[in-house]
Protein backbone atom coordinates (compact mmCIF):
# COMPACT_ATOMS: atom_id res chain seq x y z
CA UNK A 1 0.00 0.00 0.00
CA UNK A 2 1.44 3.32 -1.18
CA UNK A 3 -0.33 6.80 0.31
CA UNK A 4 2.55 8.96 -1.30
CA UNK A 5 0.89 12.51 -1.66
CA UNK A 6 -2.13 11.99 0.85
CA UNK A 7 -2.79 13.30 3.92
CA UNK A 8 -3.88 11.65 6.96
CA UNK A 9 -5.64 13.74 10.40
CA UNK A 10 -5.61 11.54 13.20
CA UNK A 11 -6.72 12.25 16.49
CA UNK A 12 -5.26 10.81 19.77
CA UNK A 13 -2.01 10.45 18.22
CA UNK A 14 -0.13 11.08 21.10
CA UNK A 15 0.45 7.26 21.90
CA UNK A 16 -1.24 3.87 21.98
CA UNK A 17 -3.48 2.86 18.68
CA UNK A 18 -3.33 6.76 17.37
CA UNK A 19 0.41 6.49 17.58
CA UNK A 20 0.98 3.38 15.74
CA UNK A 21 -1.10 4.23 13.15
CA UNK A 22 0.60 7.47 12.42
CA UNK A 23 3.63 5.97 12.27
CA UNK A 24 2.02 3.21 10.05
CA UNK A 25 1.03 5.73 7.41
CA UNK A 26 4.48 7.24 7.59
CA UNK A 27 5.69 4.26 6.37
CA UNK A 28 3.76 4.13 3.52
CA UNK A 29 4.88 7.76 2.39
CA UNK A 30 2.12 9.92 3.79
CA UNK A 31 1.82 13.16 5.30
CA UNK A 32 0.32 13.55 8.40
CA UNK A 33 -1.35 15.76 11.40
CA UNK A 34 -1.69 14.09 14.59
CA UNK A 35 -3.45 15.73 16.84
CA UNK A 36 -3.18 15.12 20.81
CA UNK A 37 -3.11 16.76 24.62
CA UNK A 38 -0.25 15.21 24.99
CA UNK A 39 2.32 17.46 23.10
CA UNK A 40 5.24 15.71 24.39
CA UNK A 41 3.96 12.83 23.35
CA UNK A 42 3.03 14.38 20.05
CA UNK A 43 6.36 15.50 19.16
CA UNK A 44 7.82 12.46 19.78
CA UNK A 45 5.58 10.50 17.86
CA UNK A 46 6.66 13.08 14.85
CA UNK A 47 9.51 12.72 14.98
CA UNK A 48 9.42 8.32 14.19
CA UNK A 49 7.41 9.76 11.65
CA UNK A 50 9.88 12.04 10.39
CA UNK A 51 12.35 9.25 10.30
CA UNK A 52 10.34 7.81 7.15
CA UNK A 53 10.54 10.91 5.42
CA UNK A 54 7.27 12.29 5.83
CA UNK A 55 5.70 15.57 6.89
CA UNK A 56 4.23 15.65 10.05
CA UNK A 57 2.24 18.43 11.49
CA UNK A 58 1.32 18.42 15.57
CA UNK A 59 -1.73 20.02 16.59
CA UNK A 60 -1.68 20.03 20.68
CA UNK A 61 -5.90 20.52 20.95
CA UNK A 62 -8.83 18.74 22.97
CA UNK A 63 -11.42 17.71 20.62
CA UNK A 64 -13.94 18.51 23.45
CA UNK A 65 -13.64 22.42 22.35
CA UNK A 66 -15.30 23.21 19.59
CA UNK A 67 -13.01 26.10 18.65
CA UNK A 68 -9.81 24.07 18.79
CA UNK A 69 -11.73 21.37 16.68
CA UNK A 70 -12.50 24.09 13.54
CA UNK A 71 -8.41 25.20 14.35
CA UNK A 72 -7.13 21.49 13.83
CA UNK A 73 -9.16 21.39 10.29
CA UNK A 74 -7.61 24.93 9.46
CA UNK A 75 -4.34 23.96 10.35
CA UNK A 76 -4.41 20.92 8.60
CA UNK A 77 -5.45 22.25 5.68
CA UNK A 78 -3.28 25.36 5.61
CA UNK A 79 -0.31 22.96 6.10
CA UNK A 80 -1.00 20.53 3.50
CA UNK A 81 -3.66 22.50 1.02
CA UNK A 82 -5.80 19.25 1.35
CA UNK A 83 -6.93 16.29 3.60
CA UNK A 84 -7.31 12.88 2.35
CA UNK A 85 -7.65 10.40 5.72
CA UNK A 86 -9.72 11.31 8.92
CA UNK A 87 -9.09 8.79 11.24
CA UNK A 88 -11.57 9.72 14.67
CA UNK A 89 -8.84 7.80 17.21
CA UNK A 90 -9.56 10.21 20.47
CA UNK A 91 -11.53 8.69 23.18
CA UNK A 92 -11.68 8.65 26.75
CA UNK A 93 -12.46 5.83 29.44
CA UNK A 94 -14.26 6.63 32.85
CA UNK A 95 -16.15 4.63 35.04
CA UNK A 96 -18.90 5.63 36.48
CA UNK A 97 -22.01 3.86 38.51
CA UNK A 98 -25.98 5.58 38.35
CA UNK A 99 -25.67 6.58 41.81
CA UNK A 100 -22.21 7.79 41.30
CA UNK A 101 -22.35 11.68 42.46
CA UNK A 102 -20.29 12.49 39.26
CA UNK A 103 -22.15 10.21 36.67
CA UNK A 104 -23.51 13.12 34.59
CA UNK A 105 -20.40 14.70 34.66
CA UNK A 106 -18.40 11.79 33.56
CA UNK A 107 -21.08 10.94 30.94
CA UNK A 108 -20.34 14.86 29.55
CA UNK A 109 -16.50 14.61 29.11
CA UNK A 110 -17.11 10.93 27.84
CA UNK A 111 -19.77 11.48 25.16
CA UNK A 112 -18.16 15.02 24.67
CA UNK A 113 -14.95 13.54 23.16
CA UNK A 114 -15.95 9.83 22.04
CA UNK A 115 -18.80 11.01 20.05
CA UNK A 116 -19.43 14.69 19.99
CA UNK A 117 -15.84 15.42 18.91
CA UNK A 118 -16.10 12.82 16.22
CA UNK A 119 -19.41 14.15 14.61
CA UNK A 120 -18.27 18.15 14.67
CA UNK A 121 -14.63 17.26 12.89
CA UNK A 122 -16.35 14.83 10.65
CA UNK A 123 -18.59 17.62 9.84
CA UNK A 124 -15.91 20.13 9.31
CA UNK A 125 -13.35 17.80 7.57
CA UNK A 126 -16.39 16.37 5.00
CA UNK A 127 -15.95 19.31 3.05
CA UNK A 128 -12.16 18.82 2.33
CA UNK A 129 -12.82 14.73 2.07
CA UNK A 130 -15.33 15.37 -0.47
CA UNK A 131 -12.89 17.40 -2.64
CA UNK A 132 -10.32 14.38 -2.69
CA UNK A 133 -12.44 11.69 -2.40
CA UNK A 134 -11.52 10.79 0.61
CA UNK A 135 -12.30 8.47 3.27
CA UNK A 136 -13.06 8.39 7.38
CA UNK A 137 -12.12 5.41 9.38
CA UNK A 138 -14.00 5.50 13.11
CA UNK A 139 -12.10 3.97 15.80
CA UNK A 140 -14.70 2.13 18.21
CA UNK A 141 -14.64 -0.71 20.37
CA UNK A 142 -16.02 -4.08 20.88
CA UNK A 143 -17.40 -2.98 23.97
CA UNK A 144 -19.88 -1.02 21.92
CA UNK A 145 -21.37 -4.10 20.18
CA UNK A 146 -21.83 -6.77 23.25
CA UNK A 147 -23.86 -5.92 26.64
CA UNK A 148 -22.10 -4.40 29.46
CA UNK A 149 -20.06 -7.02 30.98
CA UNK A 150 -18.71 -3.97 33.87
CA UNK A 151 -21.62 -1.54 34.99
CA UNK A 152 -18.84 0.63 35.51
CA UNK A 153 -18.26 1.31 31.57
CA UNK A 154 -21.69 1.99 30.78
CA UNK A 155 -20.97 5.48 29.69
CA UNK A 156 -18.14 4.24 27.51
CA UNK A 157 -20.11 0.99 26.02
CA UNK A 158 -22.99 3.71 24.88
CA UNK A 159 -20.51 6.45 23.68
CA UNK A 160 -19.10 3.67 21.39
CA UNK A 161 -22.81 2.26 20.21
CA UNK A 162 -23.82 5.46 19.54
CA UNK A 163 -20.82 6.12 17.12
CA UNK A 164 -21.50 2.96 15.72
CA UNK A 165 -24.38 3.81 14.36
CA UNK A 166 -23.39 7.46 13.97
CA UNK A 167 -20.63 5.65 11.31
CA UNK A 168 -23.31 3.88 9.28
CA UNK A 169 -25.46 6.81 9.16
CA UNK A 170 -22.65 9.00 7.72
CA UNK A 171 -21.63 6.73 5.36
CA UNK A 172 -24.78 6.04 3.88
CA UNK A 173 -24.83 10.36 4.00
CA UNK A 174 -21.72 10.49 2.16
CA UNK A 175 -21.55 7.99 -0.36
CA UNK A 176 -23.25 9.99 -3.15
CA UNK A 177 -20.09 12.38 -2.85
CA UNK A 178 -17.49 9.29 -2.86
CA UNK A 179 -16.49 9.01 0.79
CA UNK A 180 -16.23 5.77 1.89
CA UNK A 181 -17.17 5.91 6.17
CA UNK A 182 -15.97 2.71 8.01
CA UNK A 183 -15.18 1.76 11.80
CA UNK A 184 -12.24 -0.59 13.61
CA UNK A 185 -13.49 -1.87 16.86
CA UNK A 186 -10.48 -3.09 19.08
CA UNK A 187 -10.78 -5.71 21.71
CA UNK A 188 -7.69 -5.94 24.07
CA UNK A 189 -5.46 -4.21 22.83
CA UNK A 190 -1.65 -3.31 24.82
CA UNK A 191 -2.34 0.52 25.36
CA UNK A 192 -2.35 2.44 28.40
CA UNK A 193 -6.22 2.58 28.47
CA UNK A 194 -6.53 -1.36 28.79
CA UNK A 195 -4.04 -0.99 31.38
CA UNK A 196 -6.34 1.66 33.70
CA UNK A 197 -9.24 -0.69 32.42
CA UNK A 198 -9.71 -2.42 35.55
CA UNK A 199 -7.45 -1.61 38.55
CA UNK A 200 -7.60 -5.10 40.00
CA UNK A 201 -6.17 -6.39 36.95
CA UNK A 202 -2.89 -6.63 34.80
CA UNK A 203 -2.37 -6.26 30.86
CA UNK A 204 -2.14 -9.64 30.75
CA UNK A 205 -5.36 -10.72 32.71
CA UNK A 206 -6.91 -9.69 29.82
CA UNK A 207 -6.29 -12.47 27.48
CA UNK A 208 -8.63 -15.18 29.37
CA UNK A 209 -11.61 -13.41 26.88
CA UNK A 210 -9.79 -14.02 23.68
CA UNK A 211 -9.91 -17.09 21.58
CA UNK A 212 -7.03 -16.50 20.58
CA UNK A 213 -5.79 -16.55 23.91
CA UNK A 214 -3.89 -13.12 22.85
CA UNK A 215 -3.93 -9.49 23.45
CA UNK A 216 -3.35 -7.32 20.39
CA UNK A 217 -0.67 -5.32 19.47
CA UNK A 218 -1.42 -1.44 18.56
CA UNK A 219 0.14 -1.82 15.05
CA UNK A 220 -2.06 -5.02 14.55
CA UNK A 221 -5.16 -2.35 14.57
CA UNK A 222 -3.07 0.29 12.68
CA UNK A 223 -2.48 -2.66 9.76
CA UNK A 224 -6.67 -2.97 9.71
CA UNK A 225 -6.85 1.24 9.69
CA UNK A 226 -4.61 1.57 6.41
CA UNK A 227 -6.30 -1.25 4.54
CA UNK A 228 -9.51 0.69 4.97
CA UNK A 229 -7.90 3.26 4.17
CA UNK A 230 -6.56 2.51 1.35
CA UNK A 231 -7.40 1.39 -2.31
CA UNK A 232 -7.89 -2.38 -1.94
CA UNK A 233 -10.94 -1.74 0.37
CA UNK A 234 -12.32 0.88 -2.13
CA UNK A 235 -15.56 -0.95 -2.35
CA UNK A 236 -15.96 -1.06 1.98
CA UNK A 237 -18.04 1.42 3.47
CA UNK A 238 -20.59 1.05 6.64
CA UNK A 239 -18.51 -1.59 7.47
CA UNK A 240 -17.27 -2.50 11.17
CA UNK A 241 -13.60 -4.73 11.52
CA UNK A 242 -13.08 -6.37 14.67
CA UNK A 243 -9.90 -6.91 15.92
CA UNK A 244 -10.57 -8.38 18.73
CA UNK A 245 -8.83 -12.16 18.38
CA UNK A 246 -12.31 -13.82 19.23
CA UNK A 247 -13.79 -12.51 21.93
CA UNK A 248 -16.96 -11.90 20.10
CA UNK A 249 -17.35 -15.54 18.66
CA UNK A 250 -17.23 -16.83 23.11
CA UNK A 251 -20.22 -14.55 23.17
Amino acid sequence: MSFKNKVVLITGGSAGIGAATAKQFAKEGASIAIVGRNEAGLKAVAQRCDQHGSKTLVIKADVADDAQVKIIVEKTIKEFGRLDILVNNAAVLKNTTLTSPDVMETYDEVININLRAVIHLTSLAAPHLIKTKGNIINISSILGKTYVQTPQLMMYCLSKAALNHFSRGVALELAASGIRVNIVSPGPVRTHMLATLDNNKKVDDHVEPTALRRISEPEEVADVILFLASDKAKGVTGSDYCVDNGVLIKF
